[in-house]
């Protein structure tokens, strides 16, 4: 009979890792919709397979279809309370929706949001995306609901004690979001120092952009550049340049030499090189050229509003 039962249940556990696979595959190429469907029939034959509940809950979670996937992560607490990630991957779909309805509607989920993040926190010493996680709750919540700068810091500081580039990246974040450039600058040029990774260059970045730093938002970029030698870091300087006006002949070259190596690997579609440099060239009052780049950039993305506005802004040059 224990024979006869094992034999019945091999088919059913190779059409179940089957879909696992496919579901996996799926997710990662982003189609979330498809891994839904092959996921759905995972639970729905076996409600207490954790492991399908989870991937559903994440592929909705990708669609941003945050009640579904709150619904999949509270069945996984369910079955096992003590695990830290259900807990935190719960909150985390909570927080989104929180952050998708009215502020009324919001306010009835946040306590939710809040004790989900505190359980992980407590079940997991060292689980550092919820730390992340309660940084950020505690600095953009009101004070009359519980936001506090201290307690921000208080993550903060275990942040640290667990990685010191999350801790100074988290306090640079802290420092940022108070509107407190000058601290800001401070600790995530200390993440650069320690770690120098991507996030770490791209924090600065964009805390100079914010701060109409233009200069000083290059150098970083360039710096980035020297360190990881992506391609990606001359789209990056040549769209500084032309937002701001700024090093146009460097920006020119960045751009030039971005789409020169561009490849699928580097993100941001040849077209936008072309609307930058099309920018570039309005500034040094060289339509012909503008016209030219602001045209290869409409070709390859014709229905972008952003390059029409820009070709219309040239013709008036």
């Amino acid at each position: 009979m224990r024979k006869l039962i094992i034999l019945l249940l091999v088919p059913f556990f190779s059409l179940a890792q089957s879909l696992y696979s496919e579901a996996e595959v799926l997710i990662e190429k982003k189609d979330f919709a498809k891994a839904e469907q092959k996921l759905s029939i995972l639970v729905l034959k076996d409600a207490s397979d954790l492991k399908a509940i989870e991937l559903l809950g994440d592929a909705f979670g990708h669609q941003k279809k945050w009640d579904e996937a709150a619904e999949q992560y509270k069945k996984l607490i369910g079955a096992k309370p003590n695990r830290a990630n259900y807990h935190y991957k719960y909150g985390g779909a909570l927080g989104m929706k929180a952050l998708s309805v009215n502020k009324i509607t919001a306010l009835g989920i946040i306590g939710d949001v809040k004790t989900a993040f505190l359980k992980a926190a407590e079940l997991d010493p060292k689980h550092i995306d919820t730390r992340w996680a309660l940084v950020e709750l505690y600095m953009q919540l009101p004070g009359i609901i519980g936001g506090s700068k201290s307690k921000s810091f208080k993550y903060a500081e275990e942040l640290f004690n667990l990685s010191k580039v999350d801790g100074y990246l988290a306090k640079g974040y802290i420092y940022e979001y108070d509107d407190e450039p000058e601290l800001a600058e401070k600790f995530y040029k200390l993440a650069i120092t320690e770690g120098g990774s991507i996030t770490c260059y791209d924090k600065l970045t964009n805390l100079y952009e914010k701060e109409g730093k233009s200069n000083e938002a290059i150098s970083n970029l360039e710096a980035a550049h020297v360190k990881h030698k992506r391609n990606a870091m001359h789209y990056q300087i040549g769209k500084v340049c032309a937002e701001y006006n700024v090093q146009l002949d460097k920006g020119e070259q960045c751009l030039k030499r971005y789409i020169e190596h561009y490849s699928a690997k580097d993100g941001v579609p040849k077209s936008w090189a072309y609307y930058r440099l099309a920018q570039i060239y309005k500034h040094k009052a060289n339509k012909t050229e503008a016209l030219k780049w602001i045209d290869k950039a409409i070709v390859d993305l014709p229905k972008i509003e952003v390059f029409k506005e820009e070709k219309a802004t040239i013709n008036n040059l």
